[in-house]
């Protein structure tokens, strides 16, 4: 399987919904490692990287989010893949 990494910043309503959280369950489920954390200006980033089908999936979650959520848009940066991380986790 080939190894992607990306860097997602996530715009709209996106903080104080449980997005942090709920995108560690996500990446939990997908198999991917990265972190996510909430941004000054309103948006969360996260930096997900893994196989690149799953990285894909989660990608696509982060376009919907958790319920409370509402995504208006989400930028994808293609990053090097570099393999240094062994979980998920939330940074704050």
């Amino acid at each position: 399987m080939s190894k992607k990494a990306v860097q997602l910043s996530v715009h709209g309503r996106v903080q104080g919904v449980g997005f942090r959280y709920s995108a560690l369950n996500a990446a939990l489920k997908l198999g991917v490692s990265g972190w996510v954390r909430n941004e000054y200006n309103g948006t969360v980033t996260a930096l997900c990287e893994g196989d690149a089908s799953s990285v894909d999936a989660f990608a696509r979650w982060c376009r919907k989010g958790p319920p409370s959520a509402h995504v208006t848009d989400v930028e994808i940066k293609t990053v090097p893949y570099q393999g240094v991380y062994s979980r998920f986790s939330i940074e704050y």
